[in-house]
C-alpha cells in the first residue's frame, strides 16, 4: 500500500468494532477521504485526542482500496476557543456537516480546504452569526452556484428586486415575485459578503438583514445537497 501524507480537517468520526474509529477528513490534497485510526478509542492512544471533529491535523496514512489508514497524526492548528463554548461548536458542527455533503470523494481540492480553515479560525476568534451563512454562500459560489443578485432571475429587470428564489438561485423582482420576500438591506449584506467586503460584512450587528441572510444561506444549501443540515437545529 502507498503511503502518503496530507493536511486535513476532521469532519466526522464513528465507532468501528471495539477499539477503532471511522474518521471523514476533508483533506488539502486529496479531497474527502475516509480512514481508520486504529486503537484510538484506548485510553492509552497516541493521538485519538488529535482526531476529533474540527482538529486540524498533519497526517501519515496508507492508501486502502476503501479505507485509507491513520498512521501519524500531529496538531496542525489549535481552535482552543471552539471546544469551550458550546455556541461557536454548534456553529463549527454546521460548517462541518455543509463540507462534508458537498466534498467529493478524493477529488483534490484544496480550495475546499482552506475555505473551510479559514472559516473554522474565523469562528475561534469571534462568535459571529453570520460566519456560518457567509461560508454556505461561499461554498455555493465554489461550486458555480453563486446567486444572481443584480437582476431578476426571471425577465432580467434591475430594479424593485423584491424577493429571492432559492430554487432558480437568486432575485426576483415586483412582477416575478416568487420565492421568500427580501429587503434591500439583506442584498447589500449578501452583496458584500460575495463581493470581497467578507470582514466588514461579519461586524455587522444583528438584524432582520442578516436574519435574513442567515435564513436563506441554509435554505439554498439545503436545496443544493437536497437534504435538511441538521446540525443547523443546534444553533440558538
Amino acid at each position: 500500500m502507498a503511503i502518503y501524507r496530507d493536511q486535513a480537517i476532521v469532519l466526522r468520526t464513528y465507532k468501528l468494532g471495539e477499539a477503532d474509529r471511522i474518521v471523514v477528513l476533508m483533506t488539502r490534497g486529496h479531497g474527502k477521504v475516509r480512514a481508520v485510526a486504529k486503537g484510538v478509542r484506548k485510553t492509552r492512544s497516541k493521538f485519538g485526542a488529535r482526531l476529533e471533529p474540527t482538529s486540524s491535523v498533519h497526517l501519515q496514512l496508507y492508501e486502502g482500496r476503501e479505507l485509507d489508514i491513520v498512521t501519524q497524526a500531529e496538531t496542525a492548528e489549535r481552535f482552543a476557543h471552539l471546544r469551550d463554548d458550546l455556541d461557536r461548536l454548534s456553529r463549527a458542527v454546521a460548517l462541518l456537516e455543509a463540507v462534508d455533503h458537498l466534498a467529493l470523494e478524493r477529488e483534490p481540492d484544496h480550495r475546499l480546504h482552506d475555505m473551510l480553515a479559514g472559516a473554522l479560525r474565523a469562528l475561534d476568534q469571534r462568535d459571529s452569526g453570520l460566519i456560518v451563512a457567509a461560508f454556505y454562500w461561499k461554498l455555493l459560489a465554489h461550486t458555480g452556484l453563486e446567486p444572481m443578485l443584480d437582476e431578476c432571475v426571471g425577465c432580467g429587470s434591475t430594479v424593485d428586486l423584491v424577493a429571492f428564489d432559492v430554487t432558480d438561485g437568486g432575485v426576483r423582482c415586483r412582477s416575478c415575485r416568487r420565492g421568500t420576500p427580501v429587503s434591500g438591506e439583506a442584498l447589500d449584506l449578501l452583496g458584500r459578503i460575495l463581493g470581497g467586503q467578507l470582514g466588514a460584512a461579519l461586524n455587522e450587528k444583528t438584524s432582520p438583514a442578516t436574519g435574513e441572510v442567515e435564513g436563506l444561506a441554509v435554505r439554498s444549501l439545503e436545496q443544493h445537497v437536497e437534504r435538511r443540515i441538521r446540525s443547523m437545529s443546534l444553533i440558538s
